[in-house]
Parts: structure tokens; C-alpha cells; sequence
């Protein structure tokens, strides 16, 4: 049993509006990753929320999921791993595996989540990580074992710190179009502009 994790809690102060509803191919980022993630068989779907909740679940009527409402949001990125982590497992307390994922990387797709869980069952290693931009990060896979863990992050530290204090017990995938992230408007008229993943 799997669990995917939508950690869309932040307030984007650095774009200076909600980037989880920016628009791209005629879908908010939200959804597009929700809906990726929905199409997973078998998966427990969690979102977290906290800045501009209503609108983002207005968003995803048409998604099944169970939502978390992270109220510590300003905090920093910990207390919604800890919310979603904690949500997953009311609702799935059989679930082995969990994905976490972020808002603002366009080209997550369902593919990507079946390949994370398909590498996680061929690996001993208990964490499977994305690999663009010489670095690793989300969507990233942890297996049971780290569950403590990630609910003991505290303050701005994300799943980041796990990667890097486990490295020997991390395996990875490609997903190059994981370093398109939108932080900036610049960052968002960039993705317009080029219209495709070139």
C-alpha cells in the first residue's frame, strides 16, 4: 500500500501570489499534479493545505483525496510533511510506502509516481529520490522505516535533510524536468514561453 502527499500548504511570498493556481495547458499546478497522482492505482491521496485553502480545494472537486489542513503552515515546510504524514495514516494505517510531492513541478506526471514505486519494490534501498539538476529531490519515495523521521523535521527542513543524512540507503530516477519548479514570475513566464518541456 502507497501513499502520495501533496504538500501545497506555502503562500509563494517569493511570486507574490498562490502558485499551486497558476495555469499551464488549461489546468491550475494543483491540479494537474492531484489528478497525476489520482490516476495511480491503488494510492492514497493526501493534499496539504494552509495559505489559501478554499480556493485550492475548490480546485480539486473533481479529485479524490483526503485533505489536510496543515494550520502551522508559516512554521515552515516540516509541519506539512508532519500533517499529511499524520492524515495518511487515519486513513491508510496499512500503507508501507509514501511519496512526497510538491505543487510547483509541472511535468509530474502518473508515469513518474509508478516508476517511483516500481523502483522502490526492486530496490533494498528504503528511500527512491528524483534526479535532475545534479541533485535529488521531490517527488522522492520514503518506505515505512523513515516514517518517524519525517515526522521528527522541525522548522524549514524538508525531506531534503533525509536524502542526505540516509545517502547510502537512497536509490534514484531520472526526472529531468523535475529542476522546472516555478519560484518567480519569471520562472512562470519562462514555462509559458516555452510552451513544452525543450
Amino acid at each position: 500500500m502507497y501513499g502520495i502527499i501533496i504538500l501545497a500548504a506555502g503562500n509563494s511570498s517569493r511570486l507574490g501570489e498562490p502558485k499551486q493556481l497558476l495555469r499551464y495547458e488549461n489546468k491550475t499546478l494543483i491540479c494537474r499534479i492531484a489528478e497525476a497522482a489520482a490516476n495511480v492505482a491503488d494510492v492514497t491521496l493526501v493534499v496539504v493545505t494552509g495559505s489559501d485553502a478554499g480556493q485550492i480545494t475548490t480546485e480539486l472537486e473533481s479529485v479524490t483525496y483526503s485533505p489536510a489542513h496543515n494550520p502551522d503552515w508559516p512554521t515552515g515546510m516540516a509541519s506539512s510533511v508532519r500533517s499529511g504524514l499524520l492524515k495518511l495514516l487515519s486513513v491508510n494505517p496499512e500503507v508501507e510506502s509514501v511519496i512526497l510531492a510538491v505543487s510547483d513541478q509541472p511535468f509530474v506526471t502518473t508515469t513518474l509516481f509508478e516508476i517511483l514505486i516500481s523502483r522502490a519494490k526492486e530496490a533494498d534501498s528504503g528511500i527512491v529520490a528524483s534526479a535532475y539538476a545534479n541533485t535529488l529531490g521531490t517527488p522522492v519515495l520514503f518506505k515505512k522505516k523513515y516514517f518517524d523521521a519525517l515526522l521528527s523535521l522541525t522548522g524549514a527542513e524538508g525531506a531534503k535533510k533525509l536524502l542526505k543524512k540516509f545517502e547510502n540507503d537512497v536509490s534514484s530516477v531520472p526526472f529531468p524536468y523535475g529542476a522546472i519548479d516555478i519560484d518567480t514570475k519569471q520562472d512562470y513566464q519562462k514555462l509559458l514561453n516555452n510552451g513544452s518541456k525543450s
